[in-house]
């Protein structure tokens, strides 16, 4: 028999109010939810309503057994037992833009190994009015518990591709008149870019930054300046510069 307080095979542990409750307002499939007992917090109260509405299971268990299963994570008094998000595909990504009568708008990640990186990008993409995010399936994070938690919640709005190639996608996306935008030291400054028409905005690797590859096929290099000691930016925090620098041009 299994162990319930363990995930399943292929299921993934939510912990924390937003996420769970963006779980359950979006349809997720949720087995369950968990909730300390003894928690009298209108959130928790608010969670467990919403889960029976949704015909979820909602099981109380003593707060050390919460503390257990999360390995001591901030949980707030609550998880839930979800299935994994399963990755879209870049046809998915490029119909919901159609979809919604804009010129695509797509982030590309080459080699973003930290999946709190990973989880924040999202966040800020789906803020910034970005149609999706597209990932390697090698050496880069995957959507983890822990890029679900960063993201906020908006892992559950913003479609998440994964290709073998990264290059390979650059030239099919130009194939259809999007032109790629590359963040990389040595490029021209960001805030004298036109970003109009489709963009797709690539973002390297925390410590590498952009392959060698992935630059050349790049249409432009754009950079952001920097006025401090420091050389270089957090992935995350230049992909929602970057980001909101598109969303006012468009």
């Amino acid at each position: 028999m299994k162990d319930n307080t363990q995930p399943y095979q292929n299921d993934e542990l939510l912990i924390g109010r937003n996420p769970i409750n963006e779980a359950l307002a979006s349809g997720r499939s949720v087995i369950k939810v968990m909730i300390a007992k003894g928690s009298t917090s209108g959130a928790a109260v608010e969670i467990a309503a919403k889960a029976k509405k949704a015909g979820v299971p909602v099981q109380e268990v003593e707060r050390k057994k919460l503390d257990f299963m999360t390995n001591g994570a901030a949980h707030q008094g609550v998880a839930a037992l979800c299935a994994m998000k399963d990755y879209a595909t870049v046809e998915d990504i490029l119909r919901l833009a159609q979809e919604r009568g804009e010129a695509p708008f797509i982030i590309l990640l080459d080699e973003i190994e930290d999946p709190h990186n990973l989880g924040a990008i999202i966040r800020s993409a789906e803020c910034a009015g970005a149609h999706g995010v597209i990932v390697k399936k090698r050496r880069s994070a995957g959507l983890t518990y822990t890029a679900y938690k960063a993201s906020a919640g908006a892992l559950e709005y913003v479609p998440v591709a994964r290709v073998t190639n990264i290059a390979d996608t650059i030239d099919d996306l130009k194939a259809r008149n999007i032109w790629v935008y590359g963040a990389d030291m040595d490029g021209e400054d960001y805030r004298k870019t036109n970003f109009s028409g489709g963009v797709a905005l690539v973002i390297g690797n925390e410590g590498k930054g952009i392959s060698r590859l992935v630059r050349e096929k790049c249409d432009v290099i754009v950079s952001l300046p920097l006025k401090g000691r420091i050389n270089s930016l957090n992935a995350s925090v230049a992909a929602g510069i970057l980001m909101y620098k598109v969303a006012e041009t468009r």
